[in-house]
C-alpha cells in the first residue's frame, strides 16, 4: 500500500483543519453529544457484528440486534422490510417536512468476515439516526429519518431490490458512508465503477476422455476459450474497465469430457452506459467459445449496478463540515475502483455515500481489512464521519433554500447523465456498424478470392 494511506500503529496525533464557521454550529455541537454519549454503546454493536460475520442475505443476527437497539431509542421498527434480513427504522417529529434517508450495510465477505467494514456502516448509520432524531426535538424541526438496513451488498445487489420494491419512496435525500484506505483522518467523495453480472452456462455432451473424445463437446473447452478470449480482449479495453470473473463445474473428472460448465463475470466501467457497450463485446466472447466447441450457451444477466453520482450540493456541505471538524477531503481515494449497489440510489434520488480512511495494511476484501475495522482507530474514524453526515442531513431538513439547492443539482446531473449516454451510445452504434462492415467485407473478399477472379 502507498506510503501516504493511513497505517496500523501509525504515529498520527490529529489532521489539520480548515477554519471557518459552518451552517448552525448548534446543530453539530447536538449531533456531537448525542453520538458521544452513544460511544459504548455503538462500539458493542460493532463488535457484536464483526464477530459474527453473515454472508449477503444470512444477516440475521445482525438483523436481529440493530433493531433491537433502534427501538430502545424510540424508533419505529419494522423488521423483515421487504426482504427477509433488511429493515427500516423512522422517527417523525412535528407535522410535514422533509424526510431524510440512512443507510446501514450489515453483510460480511465469505471466508473473510468483515473485511469491507459493514460492521462499521451499520454503527455510522445509528450514528446519524439517533443523532437527527435528538436534533429534531432539541430544535423542534419538523421532519422524518429514515434509517434502512440494507443486506446483501456483496455480491447481491440489496439496495438495488429494495429500491426497486419501493423502499426509497418518499425520501428528499439518502446518505451513508464506507470504510477505506486513505489517507489519515480523511474522507472521499469519489466515485465508484458501475458493474454487471454476466452468468453464462455452456452444455455439450459427455464421451469418454480416452476411449472415444470425438464423440464429446466439451462445455469446458468452451469456458476456457471464452477465458482465453476474454483476456485477449482486455487489450482493447481501456485501463478504467474491469472484467474479471470464474469457473465453475459439477461431476467433473478426468476421465469424462465435461458436458456442463458455468461461468460468472463482473464487467466494470466507469459509468452505466459504458458498462452496457462493453457487456455485448463480452457476450461475443461466450458466443464465439460456443461455435469453436459446438456447445449451447445461455447468457443470462445478474444484478447490475450503477457508478455513484454524488449530489453536489450535499457533497459540497458535507465537504465544508469535514474539512473544518474532522480532516481532509479528497476525490481521489476511498472505493473509486469498487462498486457500491448505492449507484443506484443515487441515480434515483439525491444522495451521497463518502469513504472515510481508517488505518490498515491491506485494501477492502482482505483479511488485514478485517483486522482493521475492528479496531478502536476505525470506530473512532466512523463517528466523526457519522457526525458530518448527521450536520448534513439537519441542513436538508431545516433549510428549504438548502433543499432546493440539492433538488437543483441533482435535475442538472441528471441533464449530464443522459448528454453522456446518448454520446455512448452513439459511439457504440459507429463501432458496431464498422465491425458489420469489415465483417462483410471478408466475407466478399473471400467469396472473390474463392472464384479465382
Amino acid at each position: 500500500m502507498s506510503t501516504d494511506l493511513w497505517q496500523p500503529e501509525q504515529d498520527v496525533v490529529s489532521a489539520e483543519l480548515q477554519s471557518g464557521d459552518i451552517y448552525r454550529p448548534e446543530f453539530l455541537e447536538l449531533v456531537k453529544s448525542t453520538i458521544t454519549a452513544l460511544d459504548g454503546d455503538l462500539f458493542k454493536l460493532s463488535q457484536d457484528i464483526h464477530s459474527l460475520p453473515e454472508t449477503r442475505f444470512e444477516e440475521f443476527h445482525a438483523h436481529d440486534v440493530l433493531t433491537a437497539y433502534l427501538e430502545t431509542q424510540g424508533f419505529e421498527v419494522t423488521r423483515k422490510y421487504l426482504l427477509e434480513t433488511a429493515w427500516v427504522a423512522k422517527y417523525s417529529h412535528g407535522s410535514g417536512g422533509r424526510t431524510l434517508g440512512v443507510n446501514s450495510e450489515m453483510d460480511a465477505l465469505p471466508g473473510i468476515g468483515h473485511a469491507c467494514g459493514h460492521n462499521l456502516i451499520a454503527i455510522a448509520g445509528v450514528a446519524v439516526a439517533c443523532a437527527v432524531k435528538a436534533a429534531l426535538i432539541k430544535f423542534d424541526i419538523a421532519g422524518t429519518v429514515v434509517l434502512l438496513g440494507t443486506p446483501g451488498e456483496e455480491g447481491g445487489a440489496g439496495k438495488a431490490i429494495l429500491l426497486e420494491r419501493g423502499a426509497y419512496e418518499g425520501l428528499d435525500a439518502c446518505l451513508m458512508c464506507h470504510p477505506a484506505p486513505g489517507p489519515p483522518f480523511s474522507a472521499s467523495l469519489s466515485s465508484c465503477l458501475a458493474r454487471q453480472r454476466v452468468d453464462v452456462e455452456f452444455v455439450g455432451h459427455t464421451a469418454h476422455a480416452a476411449l472415444s473424445p470425438w464423440e464429446g463437446q466439451n462445455a469446458l473447452d468452451a469456458a476456457v476459450i471464452s477465458y482465453t478470449n476474454i483476456s485477449m480482449l482486455r487489450q482493447q479495453l481501456k485501463p478504467t474497465h474491469r472484467v474479471h470473473g470464474i469457473i465453475e463445474g459439477k461431476d467433473w473428472t478426468p476421465n469424462i469430457i465435461p458436458d456442463y460448465a458455468k461461468m460468472i463475470w463482473y464487467v466494470r466501467a466507469p459509468t452505466r452506459p459504458k458498462v452496457d457497450v462493453a457487456v455485448e463485446r463480452i457476450k461475443k466472447c461466450f458466443e464465439g467459445a460456443a461455435l469453436a466447441t459446438g456447445c449451447r450457451a445461455k447468457i443470462e444477466m445478474g444484478n447490475g449496478t450503477f457508478e455513484l453520482r454524488q449530489n453536489k450540493a450535499l457533497s459540497d456541505e458535507f465537504s465544508d463540515v469535514f474539512a473544518k471538524t474532522a480532516g481532509p477531503i479528497d476525490f481521489v481515494h476511498g472505493i473509486s475502483q469498487a462498486s457500491t449497489d448505492f449507484g443506484n440510489v443515487t441515480y434515483a434520488l439525491p444522495a451521497i455515500h463518502p469513504s472515510f480512511a481508517i488505518p490498515t495494511s491491506g485494501g477492502n476484501h482482505t483479511k488485514a481489512f478485517t483486522d482493521a475495522a475492528a479496531t478502536k482507530e476505525s470506530h473512532t474514524a466512523c463517528l466523526k464521519v457519522s457526525e458530518a453526515l448527521a450536520a448534513t442531513g439537519l441542513r436538508l431538513l431545516a433549510d428549504g433554500d438548502f433543499f432546493n439547492k440539492v433538488r437543483e443539482t441533482f435535475a442538472e446531473d441528471l441533464r449530464v447523465r443522459e448528454r453522456e449516454s446518448e454520446k455512448v451510445k452513439g459511439k457504440a452504434r459507429t463501432l458496431g456498424f464498422l465491425t458489420s462492415y469489415l465483417t462483410l467485407a471478408m466475407k466478399m473478399y473471400m467469396q472473390y478470392n474463392h472464384m479465382g477472379v
